[in-house]
């Protein structure tokens, strides 16, 4: 029955996606969905799998290596969406398809001299602070242009837009103002036209509040809850 559960909600979700796009006139092309498996089982990927999805998102890099590491025929393509220290880069720069937490030039450099040693081209976004929480990672709004136009110097990285967090709040009409800040956000940095740069990709919206983030011009969601059930407390 498991494995009934996951696909199912994977459809339900698919659903719901497809809903609020025609709702804001979207189209459901433009929606990545990447099912954050951080504290779940390789069994629960499998299962996802085996339902089609590819995209998959972790926050710590141990657990995404042993995951990895277990499911290394499977064509997953890995997201690493948590906080990123620089000397952990090592370890997932060889396969990581899209990293979500540069929110510094050091970061970035990191990344950008193991891309280079694997002679790749690194994508990532910019994590971007949109409410202010001390207890969250990102850059400033107000810093977020400098930090790409320094960004766009290193020839292994391919900026490719911006990820935030929405508050944490129950209602997810909270998120709304992150979310609009950080569309303004992509607006300002397209016309400022910095070359290399490509604003791609608005990474936001998790099981709570995704279909406000589509509303609001999410490209990429990342949804956990919604796909494998809540999360047992460690």
């Amino acid at each position: 029955m498991q494995n009934i559960m996951v696909a199912e909600n994977i459809k339900i979700l698919y659903e719901r996606i497809r809903d609020v796009c025609n709702a804001c006139n979207r189209s459901f092309k433009e929606i990545n969905l990447v099912a954050v498996s951080k504290t779940f089982s390789v069994g629960k990927i499998k299962e996802a799998l085996d339902a089609g999805q590819l995209e998959f998102g972790e926050n710590y890099v141990q657990e995404m290596q042993k995951k990895r590491d277990s499911l290394i025929n499977q064509p997953i393509r890995w997201h690493f969406i948590g906080h990123l220290q620089s000397n952990k880069v090592k370890y997932i720069s060889e396969y990581v398809h899209l990293i979500h937490s540069v929110d510094s030039v050091g970061l970035g450099k990191e990344i950008n001299k193991r891309a280079e040693k694997l002679n790749r081209v690194q994508e990532i976004l910019v994590e971007v602070n949109t409410t202010n929480e001390a207890t969250k990672f990102g850059v400033t709004p107000e810093k977020t242009i400098s930090l790409i136009k320094e960004l766009s110097n290193l020839r292994n990285l391919k900026v490719l837009g911006l990820m935030t967090l929405g508050p944490f709040s129950e209602n997810q009409n909270d998120s709304r103002l992150s979310f609009r800040q950080l569309f303004e956000l992509k607006k300002n940095i397209e016309r400022e036209g910095v070359e290399t740069v490509e604003m791609k990709h608005l990474s936001m919206g998790m099981t709570h509040d995704f279909e406000i983030a589509i509303e609001e011009g999410a490209t990429i969601i990342r949804i956990g809850t919604a796909i494998f059930g809540n999360r047992s407390v460690k």
